[in-house]
Order: structure tokens, then sequence, then C-alpha cells
């Protein structure tokens, strides 16, 4: 798994597929549908009441996740004060990531970081890494204020 991947998962992005209910086991929702008799509702209106009740039970996708909400909670139960909004070091511990240089020098590669940034200044390279992680984590769903990366 990719190190960006690691990051949308601790932040709760991709893990919307996983709440809705395999096709298996959506029957089971549609057992709990009350019972009528054949003559009192057509087939297409007893697939239409098993349709909205196996779906009743499953959770609404959601387009965005709250992202700003989440990593403002964990700062603030974090004993260590971590300021993710414009640290990339501090926006990995928080996420209980390696925060390592060649752990941000992994990150960066993959984000496609220029060879110039880094080299042997590594500010530059960590000002590029948080931003872009900021960015990518808001073009995959994320509620990522435009401010915090286009600064």
């Amino acid at each position: 798994m990719s190190f960006f991947k690691k990051i949308l998962e601790k932040v709760g992005i991709g893990k919307q597929k996983a709440a809705t209910p395999p096709p298996a086991a959506q029957p089971e929702a549609a057992k709990s549908a009350p019972s009528a008799s054949a003559g009192a509702m057509s087939r297409m209106a007893k697939d239409d009441l098993l349709t909205r009740e196996g779906v009743k039970d499953t959770p609404a996708a959601i387009s965005q996740v709250d992202v700003v909400a989440k990593l403002d909670t964990l700062a603030k139960e974090n004993p260590a004060k971590l300021d993710w909004k414009i640290s990339i070091v501090d926006l990995l511990k928080l996420l209980d990531l390696d925060s390592s240089l060649d752990a941000r020098k992994e990150l960066a590669k993959e984000l496609g970081c220029p060879e110039d940034l880094m080299g042997g200044d590594h500010a530059k390279m960590n000002t590029w890494l948080h931003k872009t992680v900021l960015q990518k984590i808001a073009e995959n769903g994320g509620n990522i204020p435009s401010e915090l990366f286009n600064k």
C-alpha cells in the first residue's frame, strides 16, 4: 500500500465503500420486509419495497469526509502540541504514521516532488509536501480549505 493511501485511510477516506453491505448481505435486510399477499401487491411493488427496505439500513455514502474536524479532534486529544495545519511532520505524527526524513522523502517521491526540493534544504521539501498532501486529500474527498494549500 502506498504511503499516501495510508494517509487517506487514517483520515477516513476510502472507507465508505466498506460501509455498504455486500450484495449477499442485502437479502437479510429484505427478510425483515413486511409480508403481503400476492394479490395485494404487484411483483414490481414488492421488489420496490424490498429494495427500499434493504437500502434503509445501509448508511448513505458521504461525498466529503470532514478531515478538518477529525484532525482537530486528534490534535486536541494529543498531549503533544501538534499543528497539522502548517507542519507535515506534525500531520504524520497526528495520524500515527512514520514522520522520519526517509518516510517523508518516500512520500515526496510518490507524490512527484521536484528533485531540486528534495536536496539539502528539507524545509522546502516539507513545505511542498505539506501543501501537496493537503491538496491531494481535498482532491480525494476531504474538506481541506484551499487556503491551507494555496499559500
